[in-house]
Formats: C-alpha cells, structure tokens, sequence
C-alpha cells in the first residue's frame, strides 16, 4: 500500500531533506517529545515547592520549543492528522511567552531621574 502524501508534493522541490528518513528524525521526534513532556515534570516539581499550584515561566518555554520541534518532525512524518495537531500550538505557546515577556517587564522598576 503506497504512503499518501499531505504535503511532500508541494513542499519536497523546496526541502527535499525534509522527506529523508534517517536516525536523526528519529532523534528530532524524539527531542520533541521530550522537551514537550518535561515540562509537566518541572511543573510538578515547581509546585510542590511552592506549596500549591504553580506554573513556572520555564514551563511555557518548554512549551513553545516542544512544539515547534514536535511540528517539525510532524511535517516529516507528512500525515495531515499529526500536523494539524502540532501547526496551532507554537502560536499559542508564542502569545503565552509575549505574554509573559510584557509582565515581567511590567513589574521591573522603572529608573527614575538621576
């Protein structure tokens, strides 16, 4: 049975590396699965001490990089039900971290004149 394409007849002229199967996407898949689950064990971590439920920043970070890598090993695999799974979540994690980035720097104290 052939494999169907989603994406490799419009994308494979532009990134032919893309479509090569090898150890290394297995590594890049695996990586990204990694970064995307390590997350939930370092919040659980932060919160047990804090003592109550708590997300670190590191968390949305883990996040977004879990993402885009898991996204691109999933244009990889080139199965439409794997990438549109992954193709939202780095806007998301993105927004969060901006987010993030605006509040911190929100809650930084302003210099004052000499």
């Amino acid at each position: 049975m052939a494999s169907e394409s989603f994406l490799q007849n419009h994308l494979g002229a532009y990134a032919p590396w893309l479509y090569v199967d090898s150890t290394a996407w297995t590594m890049v898949g695996l990586a990204g699965g990694a970064l995307f689950s390590s997350r939930f064990i370092l919040q659980w971590i932060h919160s047990e001490r804090q003592g109550r439920l708590a997300i670190p920043p590191v968390f949305w970070h883990l996040s977004f990089w879990g993402s885009v890598v898991s996204l691109v090993y999933a244009l990889h695999i080139d199965k439409a039900p794997i990438i549109l799974s992954y193709v939202f979540l780095p806007v998301l994690y993105g927004r969060n971290l901006w987010l993030l980035r605006r509040e911190t720097r929100a809650a930084q104290p302003v210099p004052g004149p000499g």
